[in-house]
């Protein structure tokens, strides 16, 4: 997967648990924990837009590029 979910990075950072910012934005915290593993294949933007509010960051504090080796190769190949 080439998109990372820094979530638990960012809990830490506010000494946060899962289930108090589960509770803040309203899902459900097994919810929170499949998007902290990245076992999700897609996020609302009104709850990046909640966890955003409550963590006070960015969505590019939760949510990171990182190319795979092999697609950076076929991209430079590419005429």
């Amino acid at each position: 997967m080439t998109i990372i979910v820094n979530l638990d990075v960012m809990l830490a950072r506010r000494k946060m648990r899962s289930r108090e910012l589960s509770e803040r934005i309203g899902i459900t915290e097994q919810n929170v924990s499949l998007l902290k593993s990245g076992k999700v294949k897609g996020v609302r933007f009104e709850t990046l837009e909640k966890i955003c509010e409550v963590l006070d960051c960015q969505p590019g504090d939760i949510l990171e590029f990182r190319p795979e080796p092999d697609t950076q190769q076929a991209i430079k190949k590419e005429p």
